[in-house]
């Protein structure tokens, strides 16, 4: 009997057939309401307590492309291929340059701006400045803006890490079970912007260091569970990743270069250095690695 496995969980012929009714007895619902229902049934909730349907969409489409089941038909269609949003309004503000100290730069804020005013400020700036520009982060993430006085003057995005990256599994020295189980436990960081018009020597070290003692909290209060580990990517034909350094990341090794769930084993993007920050001393023994 084949047996059927999404994202790590096992999809049992009792579960199939629990779809299958509800499906049946329920053929005017849309497909999202229909997730829903399978998450209140299999009281499937994030930590927070919010339903997981967008997995739980991702797992009855595929269900519905394998044959096990029959999905209703798409309430909503588009021509066009589906694309993450990469971009933003255009926001003005003031790009005097800040040219001066840390210390004499003052007191820095750290303003949580998803779901906030300042979000389309943050979107805004990174796709005018940073040179990946700006694309919507999926799963847990959070968006954070540094304030110097009035003016923004970093801004600093987190989200959820890779599912499996060689050099930071290695490292850890966990197993696939632990990774799946303890995957949520760690954040990446996907976009990180000293403004182009502010220079000031260390700012960047001293932004990931104040960042670094603050985000467990900050997700914590958020998704209802800690971080107990950081990552991201540095392309070593642009940089050499020195702010992450002088703030006491790790070098792991370079990712492959095929990307997520590659159909080959050749390179087909740019090979980047992974860097790592453990949160805390038992860092392993939290993420669910056994001496």
């Amino acid at each position: 009997m084949e047996v059927l496995q999404y994202r790590g969980r096992t999809i049992t012929p009792t579960d199939l057939a629990t779809l299958r009714a509800l499906i049946a007895a329920n053929p005017a619902m849309s497909r999202r309401a229909l997730s829903v229902a399978v998450c209140v049934a299999w009281h499937w909730t994030q930590p927070n307590g919010t339903p997981c349907d967008v997995i739980c969409r991702g797992l009855l489409l595929w269900l519905h492309r394998g044959g096990h089941l029959v999905l209703p038909p798409p309430q909503w269609t588009t021509s066009k291929a589906w694309r993450p949003r990469t971009s933003a309004v255009p926001v003005l503000i003031d790009t005097t340059p800040i040219e001066t100290t840390l210390r004499a730069l003052g007191p820095l804020t750290f303003h949580q701006v998803r779901r906030t005013p300042d979000e389309r400020l943050f979107n805004s700036l990174l796709a005018q400045h940073h040179y990946l520009g700006y694309q919507q982060p999926v799963g847990e993430h959070l968006k954070y803006l540094v304030v110097a006085g009035d003016r923004p003057v970093a801004c600093v995005a987190w989200g959820s890490a890779p599912g499996v990256l060689g050099p930071r599994d290695r490292f850890i020295g966990w197993s696939a079970a632990a990774r799946r189980r303890h995957i949520r436990l760690l954040a990446y960081n996907p976009r990180f912007l000293i403004l182009p018009w502010v220079r000031v020597p260390h700012l960047a070290s001293h932004v990931l260091g104040r960042m670094a003692a603050r985000l467990s909290r900050d997700w914590q209060q958020i998704y209802a569970h800690p971080i107990y580990w950081l990552e991201t990517f540095i392309d070593p034909l642009r940089f050499r990743g020195t702010c992450y350094r002088a703030a006491n990341w790790i070098t792991l090794g370079r990712t492959t270069g095929r990307g997520h769930r590659a159909p080959t084993k050749r390179p087909t993007r740019p090979i980047k250095d992974v860097l790592g920050y453990p949160l805390r001393p038992d860092f392993r023994a939290q993420l669910g690695v056994t001496q």
